[in-house]
């Protein structure tokens, strides 16, 4: 089921210009990725969990429905975070030249499978 995984997220990163991609337990342990050497999957994935909760929380007591994606702007990029169902956070690291509607659709197009191998 690993390579399953590692297949979504190789197509991903090549379809969407993006630089890596985590997939996240919500425990916050890393089950699959593909992340810049300068990056720690642990940490990556502990982070992911930690934020993509806090998220959840802020919509919620804010009245703001289900949180769907968590979007973070930095000087040279973006990190996406967004929820699988209630079991996985898909998290995507960007360029800050990144075309965010190709990138959207990918990651769309990248938890419609991942919610298919994941049942």
């Amino acid at each position: 089921m690993a390579a399953e995984y590692y297949k979504v997220l190789e197509e991903l990163i090549r379809d969407s210009g993006a630089e890596g991609a985590v997939l996240i337990s919500v425990d916050g342990l890393a089950i699959a990725s593909i992340l810049p050497a300068s990056a720690d999957e642990d940490r990556v994935a502990a982070m992911g969990a930690a934020i993509l909760s806090l998220g959840e929380r802020v919509t919620s007591e804010l009245d703001k429905g289900i949180l769907e994606q968590l979007y973070i702007k930095g000087s040279t990029g973006y990190i996406i975070f967004t929820g699988i169902k209630d079991v996985a956070v898909l998290g995507v690291l960007a360029p800050s030249n990144a075309k965010l509607g190709l990138l959207l659709m990918e990651i769309q197009r990248a938890i419609k499978k991942l919610e298919q191998i994941l049942g």
